[in-house]
C-alpha cells in the first residue's frame, strides 16, 4: 500500500470510528441474553433448552453469515454491507424488544444476528486495505477494546437498566441506534484508499469466487487457526452470552448485580486483552508463542470453574479478570489466518477463521441447556428454574472440553512472524 494522503488518512479513522461503533452494538446483542437470562425466563416461561435455543439464534445466523460476509467483503465491498447490515440489525432489535411471544423474539434475534454477522469481517476487512500489514493486529486489537464496550454493557450496566426500566426499552433504543448506524456507514465509509472508493477485488463471478473460498479452505494453514478460534471463542460465546451470571448465582450464591459485575470485568479484561495480546505479538513478531501461552492459561481457569470451588470475593474477581485477558488469545486468529492466505482473500480467510466459534456457540448453547434440564430437580424461583452444582458441572464440563481443543490446536499454527507468508503455487 502506497502512502496515503492527509484526507485520506482522516477518512480511514472516521471510517474506522463509525464501524467500530456498529461493531460496539454487535457485542452487545451477542452478551445480552446472559444480563437477564433470568428476565427472558420469567418473560417467556422457559426452559433452560429453550432459553438456550433464544440465545443460539444470534449464533446459529451469525455462523452461516460468515463464508458469505467474507466473499461480499472481498466482492461488493464493505460499505454496502455495513449499511444493509445496520438497518437488518436495528429491525430485529425493535422486534425483539416488542416481542410479546418467544417465537416473535427469535425472528427478533435471528434478524439481529443476520444485520450484526458482517460487521466484524466488513471491520477487518477495511483495516487489512486501509492500514499497514504490520500493523494490523494492533490495530484490530484497537477495534476490539472499542467494541468490547458492548460487552461490558451487556454486563452489570444491561442487569442495572433492565431492573430499572425494563429490558424491552433497552433493545428498543439499541435498534433506533443501529439504523442511524446503518445510514452512517453508507455516507461516510469507502472500500479503499483509492480516488473513487472502490476497492480493487475479485469480480462477482460464481467461478472464481468458489475457487477463491476453496483455496482458503483447502490451505491446511488456515485449519489451526480456525479450530483455536473455534475453542476458545466458542466457549467463551457459549457459557459469557448466557449461562455465566445464572451460575454464578446459583452455585455461588451471589447477587444478581454481583454476578454481572463479575460478567463486567469478564469482558473487559477481553477488551484489554485484545489491545495487549495483539501489540505484543506485534511487537514480539511472534504469532504462534503467544497463542499457545494464553490458551493453556485459558484452559487452567476454566478447570476452577469447573470444580465450582469457594474462593473469596476479591480472588473471584480476578479470576474473572485474568479469564478476561486469556481470552482474548482468540484475537490473533484472524492475523494467523490472514497471513497464510492470498492478501486479497482477507475477507474470506478472516470469515473461515472466524465461524467456527460461532458454530460451536450454536450448538453449545442449547447443549448446556439440555444437560442442565436433565438434572433439574422442579426448584424454580421467581418463574426461572434453579439448577443444583453437580448439574452445574455437567454444563461447565462440555464448555471446558471445547477451550481445551483450543489450547491443542494452538500448537499447529504456522508462525508467520506478522507478515503475509502465503506463496503462489
Amino acid at each position: 500500500m502506497g502512502p496515503l494522503t492527509p484526507e485520506q488518512r482522516r477518512r480511514r479513522w472516521m471510517a474506522l470510528a463509525i464501524v467500530a461503533l456498529a461493531y460496539i452494538l454487535s457485542f452487545f446483542q451477542r452478551f445480552a441474553p446472559a444480563g437477564i437470562a433470568q428476565d427472558l425466563a420469567a418473560a417467556f416461561q422457559t426452559s433452560a433448552a429453550s432459553l438456550g435455543v433464544l440465545a443460539a439464534t444470534y449464533f446459529y445466523i451469525y455462523t452461516l453469515m460468515q463464508i458469505p460476509t467474507g466473499i461480499l467483503a472481498d466482492t461488493l465491498g464493505p460499505r454496502r454491507i455495513l449499511a444493509l447490515g445496520g438497518i437488518i440489525g436495528g429491525l430485529g432489535s425493535l422486534l425483539f424488544g416488542f416481542a410479546p411471544t418467544l417465537d416473535l423474539a427469535l425472528v427478533g434475534r435471528t434478524l439481529v444476528g443476520l444485520g450484526v454477522s458482517v460487521t466484524f469481517i466488513a471491520m477487518l476487512k477495511l483495516v487489512a486495505v486501509w492500514f499497514e500489514e504490520n500493523r494490523f493486529a494492533t490495530i484490530v486489537g484497537i477495534c476490539m477494546l472499542v467494541g468490547n464496550l458492548g460487552s461490558v454493557l451487556a454486563g452489570a450496566p444491561l442487569s442495572a437498566m433492565a431492573q430499572a426500566t425494563g429490558w424491552r426499552g433497552v433493545f428498543i433504543g439499541v435498534g433506533v441506534i443501529s439504523l442511524a448506524l446503518g445510514v452512517l456507514c453508507w455516507l461516510i465509509v469507502r472500500d479503499a484508499p483509492t480516488a473513487t472508493g472502490e476497492a480493487v477485488r475479485p469480480r462477482f463471478d460464481r467461478t472464481v469466487v468458489l475457487s477463491s473460498l476453496l483455496a482458503v479452505i483447502r490451505n491446511r494453514a488456515t485449519w489451526p487457526a480456525a479450530l483455536v478460534n473455534t475453542g476458545m471463542s466458542g466457549s467463551f460465546f457459549t457459557f459469557a452470552g448466557l449461562w455465566a451470571t445464572p451460575y454464578l448465582m446459583q452455585v455461588h450464591g451471589m447477587e444478581r448485580s454481583t454476578a454481572a459485575n463479575h460478567l463486567s470485568l469478564w469482558f473487559g479484561g477481553f477488551a484489554v486483552g485484545c489491545l495487549f495480546i495483539g501489540g505484543l505479538s506485534d511487537r514480539l513478531g511472534r504469532r504462534k508463542p503467544v497463542m499457545i501461552a494464553v490458551s493453556h492459561l485459558y484452559v487452567a481457569i476454566w478447570l476452577l470453574l469447573l470444580s465450582c470451588v469457594t474462593m473469596p470475593l476479591s480472588l473471584s474477581y480476578l479470576l474473572f479478570a485474568l479469564l478476561g485477558l486469556s481470552t482474548a488469545g482468540f484475537s490473533l486468529t484472524w492475523a494467523c489466518a490472514k497471513e497464510v492466505n492470498p492478501p486479497l482473500l482477507s475477507g474470506m480467510s478472516t470469515s473461515v477463521a472466524n465461524m467456527g466459534g460461532f458454530l460451536c456457540a450454536a450448538i453449545m448453547q442449547p447443549v448446556v441447556g439440555w444437560l442442565m434440564d436433565l438434572g433439574w430437580h422442579g426448584e424454580m424461583v421467581g418463574g426461572a428454574r434453579v439448577y443444583d452444582v453437580g448439574t452445574w458441572q455437567n454444563g461447565v464440563l462440555a464448555v471446558t472440553l471445547c477451550a481445551a481443543l483450543g489450547a491443542a490446536a494452538s500448537w499447529r499454527i504456522r508462525e508467520t512472524r506478522c507478515r503475509n507468508i502465503w506463496q503462489a503455487a
